[in-house]
């Protein structure tokens, strides 16, 4: 029998997860976070009824489920790969979701759960969800620890209409994120503005193309941090995502925009993106999704958008590891259209 902590070959995690008392024993709650299989030496005497008892286990424990991948898999390897909540096919790959996921433990667990879920939702039922999920975890410890941990600047000042201009030409409507000095980092103020503008295209009939873009060196940074943890309560908090929500906007403006992307697409500067029906990006774009790290899992429509792109499983890697990946990965996996000079 492996030790605690240490990946399960799949013959042992057949056996070993066959009981009830294994939903409890893998949790955050009991310092074992994470549930890893390594796949690549089957086990096959296995049963059918075995493999659909790890397979429900699989979809129902608290915690992320990393299956170790490799060539040539037996039939009852195959059978769990859809399972798992993230495949690597090595031990760095498995790593860096392992470090990830020992550090905030309850974040990763709600990302996964979300992403389950999520594949029965619609769009509407997957936003409320997500900011659901997203305000318990800002009123956790992980998020608190991440907030405390940082030395607040005093947000820049920026007037609504400055910070995304809107530019029409026809039938196109062009919307650019206008915050170049601080890489697009999506305020309140941004966030108004872009909600303002994608309503009014909603009910405009005669806008036959938005492109959504970026000035300056990135297309978007992501949240601007300095204004993380700034209203009253995460109830709160809630209420306005789903009072004046850019994601439910940007979906159903989807089949008309485009998004013209460029430099740091972080956090919502990939979700909303991933709402696009093309994401055209630039040679220099990179993709990250860090808030797991923070405490938290992306909450700008990021576990709605992005699963629709690139699966389930790809998403909650880049959410549990938190690395970049280059335009060149993105566009292998869909996650972008198309690469542009």
């Amino acid at each position: 029998m492996s030790e605690r902590g240490q990946t399960l070959p799949l013959i042992e995690a057949l056996e070993r997860l066959r009981w009830p008392e294994a939903l409890e024993a893998y949790s955050g709650l009991t310092g074992q976070p994470l549930l890893a299989i390594d796949l690549r030496d089957g086990a096959p005497r296995a049963g059918a009824e075995a493999i659909e008892q790890l397979r429900r286990v699989l979809s129902e424990v608290p915690c992320p489920t990393i299956g170790l991948s490799g060539q040539n898999l037996d039939d009852s390897a195959r059978a769990l790969l859809a399972s798992f909540d993230v495949i690597v096919t090595d031990e760095n790959e498995a790593a860096a979701v392992v470090d990830r996921v020992r550090a905030r433990p309850q974040a990763a667990a709600a990302l996964v759960q979300l992403l389950r879920l999520g594949e029965v939702l619609d769009v509407h039922e997957g936003l409320i969800a997500e900011s659901l999920t997203y305000s318990m975890l800002q009123s956790g410890p992980e998020f608190a620890g991440w907030l405390a941990s940082r030395e607040r600047r005093p947000a820049a000042a920026v007037a609504q209409e400055d910070a995304v201009l809107a530019e029409r030409d026809g039938r196109v409507l062009r919307l650019t994120l206008n915050r170049p000095e601080r890489r697009n980092a999506f305020s309140v103020s941004m966030r108004d503005r872009l909600a303002e503008l994608l309503a009014a295209a909603v009910a405009d009939d005669s806008v036959e193309e938005i492109v959504l873009c970026g000035s300056g060196p990135a297309f978007c940074s992501g949240g601007d941090l300095d204004e993380f943890g700034t209203l009253p309560d995460p109830a709160t908090a809630h209420l306005v995502r789903s009072t004046r929500n850019v994601a439910r906007l940007l979906a159903a403006c989807g089949p008309r925009v485009t998004a013209e992307v460029h430099g740091a697409c972080v956090g919502a500067g990939v979700e909303l993106a991933a709402f696009a029906r093309r994401v055209l990006a630039r040679g220099d774009a990179t993709f990250e999704l860090p808030e797991v790290g923070m405490g938290l899992v992306p909450g700008a429509g990021g576990t709605v958008s992005i699963p629709r792109r690139i699966g389930r499983q790809r998403t909650a890697y880049m959410a549990l590891t938190g690395e970049p990946i280059d335009v060149s990965t993105a566009l292998r996996w869909g996650l972008v259209d198309r690469v542009v000079d």
